[in-house]
C-alpha cells in the first residue's frame, strides 16, 4: 500500500515480534485495571464494615479477618512496660512517634496491641518523649487494623529498645513473651495522654495499579508506534 510516496512494507519477524509484546502488554495493563476493580470493590466493603455497631474484642483468640477495619471495643489493662515507640511517623511535617502499648483483656492473659497515637519527637533523639499510660482498667474503642506496619527501613537495626522502626507481629511476640490478638486497635478516645489521634483512612491502593495499567498501555502504543514508523519506506522515484 503506498501513500504519497510513502509504502507500508511490513517484515515478518519484526511484525510478529511487535504483536507478541502488543498483545502481552495489552493483557497486563487488562489485569491491573482487574486488580484496580478488585480494590475497589474491596474497598466498598470495607467502608459498610466500618459503619457497622462496634463488636468486642474477645479474650479468645480471633482471626484478623473477622475484625480488619472493623470499629471494635475493649477493655482491660495497658501493660506499659511493653511500649514501643514506632519511628519515623510524620504529622503536620513534624516527625516523631506512634505509641503503640498491650492491652490486657479483662483478666486474662491474652492481649490486643493498641496504637494510641502520635507524638512528637524531641530535639535529642536519644530521649523519648514521657508517656501518661492509665494504670487502670480503662475501656478503648478504635478501628481494628493489620498489626503489621512496614515502612522504609533506614538501616540494618530496626530494633533499638524501645524505637522500632517497622512493626512486626512475630518479632515483638518473641521479644515480649506476650500472648496477642493478631489485631491492632487504632484508638479513637481521649484519654487526656496528649497524644494526637487523627487517622487517615486506609487507601485501597486502586489508584496504583490503575498507573500501573496506564503505563503497560503506554508502552504498548509506544511499541505500535515504532513499528509502524519502521515498516513505512518512502518510494523510490523511478527515473526515466
Amino acid at each position: 500500500m503506498t501513500i504519497l510516496g510513502w509504502r507500508f512494507k511490513p517484515q515478518l519477524w519484526p511484525t510478529a515480534a511487535a504483536v507478541s509484546v502488543i498483545w502481552v502488554m495489552v493483557l497486563l495493563g487488562d489485569w491491573q485495571l482487574s486488580r484496580a476493580q478488585e480494590k475497589e470493590e474491596r474497598q466498598e466493603q470495607l467502608e459498610r464494615l466500618s459503619q457497622q455497631p462496634a463488636i468486642s474484642m474477645p479474650a479468645i483468640p480471633v482471626r484478623l479477618e473477622d475484625f480488619k477495619f472493623r470499629e471494635v471495643e475493649a477493655s482491660g489493662t495497658y501493660v506499659s512496660a511493653h511500649t514501643i515507640y514506632l519511628d519515623n511517623k510524620i504529622y503536620k511535617g513534624i516527625a516523631g512517634y506512634h505509641i503503640i502499648t498491650p492491652l490486657r483483656l479483662g483478666s486474662s492473659s491474652v492481649h490486643v496491641l493498641v496504637n494510641r497515637g502520635w507524638v512528637a519527637a524531641s530535639s535529642d533523639r536519644s530521649k523519648l518523649p514521657e508517656i501518661f499510660t492509665p494504670t487502670d482498667q480503662v475501656a478503648i474503642s478504635g478501628i481494628a487494623i493489620s498489626p503489621t506496619q512496614r515502612t522504609l527501613e533506614l538501616s540494618t537495626e530496626t530494633v533499638s529498645g524501645q524505637v522500632w522502626e517497622n512493626f512486626h507481629l512475630e518479632r515483638y511476640r518473641e521479644t515480649t513473651g506476650l500472648a496477642l490478638q493478631p489485631v491492632m486497635i487504632l484508638q479513637k478516645d481521649d484519654l487526656k495522654d496528649g497524644l494526637v489521634r487523627q487517622w487517615d483512612r486506609p487507601d485501597s491502593g486502586a489508584a496504583r495499579n490503575l498507573g500501573y495499567a496506564f503505563q503497560w498501555f503506554a508502552m504498548a502504543l509506544t511499541i505500535m508506534i515504532i513499528y509502524l514508523v519502521l515498516s513505512v519506506k518512502r518510494e523510490r522515484s523511478q527515473k526515466k
